[in-house]
């Protein structure tokens, strides 16, 4: 009868959204040489977005992502449009593989969360590769202008960390998951800070080889640029809860997106808040896409009890929408 059909049809419906799904995207530090490359080479849709990247931002980015030379790649204003864009093709070829694909939230690592943005059509693709390439740009110039570092520190919960970065005076730049936190500041200052985190029982303590103090107050002369650029671009309300880094909460809306991504580049990365505000809000799954799969080893220290997946090359796209499409 209708009846049961259509309470047949309800349960299977519940079914399936039982299973929430986030998407995350990569941050800085991400990127190797090669990347994106097999994708290009048997997706059509990947090779277009990389030809439509190189003409949006006017140079060859695609170029630099396949065939390098690292030197360029790493450099900050190459690396964030980069890992922005292969994150961005890692989701359109999800998609085509496997069309149900359906997601509840989105949350990128620094960086990342622009990508994030734009997968919850907060942000258009273009905009948003071009305000992370200005955002590179500026973080660059932030990072000559002054003498700056950081540091990883492994086996330390957050209050001693704290601790250690008031002694040596230094911040608070990464919170990834437990016993892994970044501190960032002076240079000069990353050897003091790492005895002092050993003194405080640190598993380790590792200065970090990267271009200058991230997610720090030396990072401050980047915030007028990268304010002027988001002004230039219209932001939307997400179709779906993006995490901010800032809060470790959802963006409360579009009016205060902006804000919120100027206050990111000198504000720590709440990046274990993001997930555990998630899971809390009933997300069972998790989807890394673009390079790498730090997110993914930030995730099992978080909860090895929830599904990962990630998306980085054919082989990784395959195995993912095998295990989407089941």
């Amino acid at each position: 009868s209708f009846v049961s059909f259509s309470t047949h049809f309800r349960s299977t419906d519940t079914l399936r959204h039982m299973v929430k799904t986030a998407l995350l995207f990569a941050g800085q530090g991400a990127q190797f040489v090669g990347m994106g490359k097999d994708l290009a080479e048997v997706h059509p849709t990947a090779k277009a977005l990389f030809d439509r990247a190189d003409e949006a931002l006017g140079y060859g980015l695609s170029g630099i992502c396949f065939s390098g030379p690292e030197e360029e790649l790493v450099r900050t204003e190459h690396a964030q449009p980069a890992i922005y864009l292969v994150g961005w093709i890692a989701l359109q070829l999800l998609r085509e593989q496997s069309p149900s694909l359906a997601f509840d939230a989105t949350a990128g690592l620094s960086l990342g969360e622009f990508t994030a943005l734009a997968a919850a059509d907060a942000l258009g693709f273009e905009d948003g590769l071009r305000v992370v390439r200005r955002r590179g740009e500026l973080m660059q110039e932030a990072c000559e202008a002054s003498a700056g570092g950081m540091a990883a520190i492994v086996g330390l919960d957050e209050e001693a960390v704290r601790v250690v970065c008031e002694q040596a005076d230094v911040s608070l730049a990464n919170l990834n998951c437990p016993g892994q936190i970044v501190v960032s500041g002076d240079a000069e200052k990353m050897d003091a800070a790492c005895e002092a985190a050993k003194a405080a029982g640190a598993k380790r303590a590792i200065s970090l080889p990267v271009a200058g103090a991230y997610h720090s107050p030396l990072m401050q002369p980047a915030q007028a640029g990268l304010a002027e650029a988001l002004a230039k671009v219209e932001l939307r309300e997400p179709s779906v809860p993006v995490y901010s880094n800032v809060t470790g909460q959802a963006h409360a809306g579009a009016g205060t997106i902006a804000d919120t991504l100027v206050e990111q580049v000198t504000s720590p990365v709440k990046w274990e808040a993001c997930i555990r505000a998630m899971i809390a809000d009933g997300v069972t799954r998790f989807i890394e896409l673009g390079p790498g799969t730090a997110l993914t080893g930030f995730m099992r220290r978080i909860d090895r009890g929830l599904e990962v997946l990630n998306v980085a090359d054919n082989e990784s796209l395959a195995k993912t929408a095998e295990a989407l499409n089941a």
